[in-house]
């Protein structure tokens, strides 16, 4: 049996992949920072070697954007010490490791979607921990281990902007969404059921790094728009820009991801944006 372990699994995507699970002939260790602290590298040492753990999957980390700029070092201890941890451990263990990053290691100036290779430049302590989180990675150079970079996260799980997008849409008569900050949304359910399907492929001399989100192309405006559409509420949107949104950190006014790296080497479709609203949208209705 090959067995998998999966950090942060109460998270957006962990939570996902806890769901997708059954599907998938592994055995599942799902853990989160109360089962398992990833920052102590005996603790993780003991539960690899007790639980003989083949492929670490990594969606652990500090995703408070705007906090993580006055708490830099839990943020730094999460998303690039921890993974310094993981890092040395799957090359101790010779294991898989499959590391969730961010769009936000790049500074959004670009005017084509950004490539794997292109140069990294965060302009948040967000971005700045997760791209150290990557460099260790990189460092350790794993064999079989991957890097996939993604974008605007939401899921049936957790909070995130479609939920708030629903919640506020049915407070209010008209909301200010920003349009000047383009990208694509990422719907969880969809990298985690990328994530599970690629583990036996991933054959690779060094670590590699993968982008990764829906396909299709708008702004949080149009997303906005979309959900309230989708949803039938009569919230009317408003564009506005991001200054008149001021927030503690900078986020990427640009964050198209090329994504022919990781659909060439895997031989994987990606969803259009549309429909994994669409499913995450009747998830949330079938639950109320």
């Amino acid at each position: 049996m090959h067995n998998v372990l999966v950090t942060g699994s109460n998270g957006q995507v962990g939570s996902e992949l806890r769901e997708l699970s059954s599907n998938y002939p592994y055995k599942f260790y799902f853990t989160d920072k109360k089962e398992l602290d990833i920052s102590n590298l005996e603790d993780i040492r003991r539960y690899m070697t007790q639980n003989s753990i083949d492929t670490i999957i990594n969606c652990a980390a500090y995703t408070a954007v705007d906090k993580a700029e006055s708490e830099q070092e839990l943020a730094d201890k999460i998303n690039h010490l921890a993974v310094k941890n993981l890092a040395m451990l799957s090359n101790e263990f010779s294991i898989k490791l499959i590391h969730i990053s961010t769009d936000y290691v790049f500074d959004g100036t670009n005017f084509k979607p950004y490539s794997e290779d292109d140069t990294t430049n965060p302009q948040s302590v967000y971005g700045s921990t997760k791209l150290d989180g990557e460099k260790v990675m990189m460092e350790y150079n794993l064999k079989n281990s991957i890097i996939i970079r993604t974008s605007w996260v939401y899921s049936y799980y957790g909070a995130n902007f479609v939920k708030t997008m629903l919640r506020l849409g049915k407070e209010k008569e008209s909301l200010g969404v920003i349009f000047d900050q383009v990208g694509t949304p990422t719907y969880a359910k969809d990298l985690a059921k990328t994530v599970l399907e690629i583990i036996p492929k991933i054959d690779n001399k060094k670590t590699e790094i993968y982008n990764y989100s829906n396909e299709g192309v708008l702004s949080w405006y149009d997303f906005a728009k979309e959900i309230m559409k989708m949803a039938k509420l009569s919230c009317k949107i408003n564009p506005i820009e991001t200054y008149q949104y001021p927030t503690p950190a900078k986020r990427p006014h640009y964050s198209l991801l090329n994504k022919s790296k990781i659909k060439s080497t895997f031989n994987i479709e990606i969803p259009y944006w549309k429909d994994g609203l669409d499913d995450c949208l009747k998830r949330l209705k079938e639950r109320r």
